[in-house]
């Protein structure tokens, strides 16, 4: 009797950290494409492409520094993320990463600000429109500049009025360590188990004080990621607190 409950605590504790399957069709689309290696720089101002992060697995998003509406909300999850990731040891095998649909306004140097303004703590990418756009058509992100709301918002690094917004795709993809986009999904972050920090709270316009505690669509947590994540990785990666 010993043995046998021996040997059925040793069965369930293999079955806890078993990898994850791979994501179903309702979270997004399974391909294999090779990414293109379009030349952009980081926040440091440095030359980088993709194809520099081969060798680990990615999770890449769009991003705009004076996003209103969503970017905050992607900011938080990616902040979780990198906390759980982590926590399991695997930030030699997983890196984080966004670009900016935003070019013409978001230089390094505001990269760099929106970074210690938000604690993020990953490569955020920009490169000139043509490069940013050829992503853009790559992974069929949509990006468009859209006339600001009435009255704008304020700028949180210059504190100016806002003129133009940009309209864009919200979800991820996730490129293996020999640059091929595996997952890709459209949907848009929830956040609604846990409390936005202030400095990503105040960067809300109404619509995304109704986007972080009303989500409405095809969403994705925290949780979810990391499943997708883990299975890219053959290995469970639990969220922490």
């Amino acid at each position: 009797m010993a043995l046998l409950v021996a040997g059925t605590a040793v069965a369930a504790c293999s079955s806890a950290s078993a990898a994850p399957s791979a994501p179903p069709p309702s979270q997004g689309i399974l391909q294999n494409r090779l990414v293109p290696s379009i030349p952009l720089v980081n926040e440091q101002n440095q030359p980088v492409t993709l194809a520099d992060f081969r060798g680990k697995t990615v999770l890449l998003t769009t991003t705009l520094t004076l996003c209103q509406e969503m970017c905050p909300l992607t900011t938080e999850n990616l902040i979780l993320i990198e906390r759980a990731i982590k926590a399991a040891g695997l930030t030699n095998k997983i890196e984080i990463v966004e670009y900016s649909v935003d070019p013409d306004r978001d230089t390094p140097a505001r990269l760099q600000a929106y970074e210690h303004l938000t604690g993020a703590s990953w490569p955020i990418l920009t490169g000139t429109q043509a490069n940013v756009d050829a992503l853009n058509s790559f992974f069929h992100f949509y990006a468009q500049k859209v006339p600001e709301g009435s009255p704008p918002q304020l700028d949180w690094w210059t504190h100016q009025p806002l003129t133009y917004d940009v309209d864009h795709s919200d979800g991820y993809v996730l490129i293996d360590p020999q640059g091929h986009e595996r997952f890709a999904t459209a949907a848009a972050p929830d956040v609604t188990s846990h409390t936005l920090p202030k400095a990503l709270d105040k960067m809300l316009d109404d619509q995304g004080q109704r986007n972080l505690n009303d989500p409405t669509g095809q969403t994705w947590t925290v949780p979810q990621a990391l499943s997708n994540i883990g299975w890219m990785v053959k290995q469970s990666i639990p969220a922490t607190t």
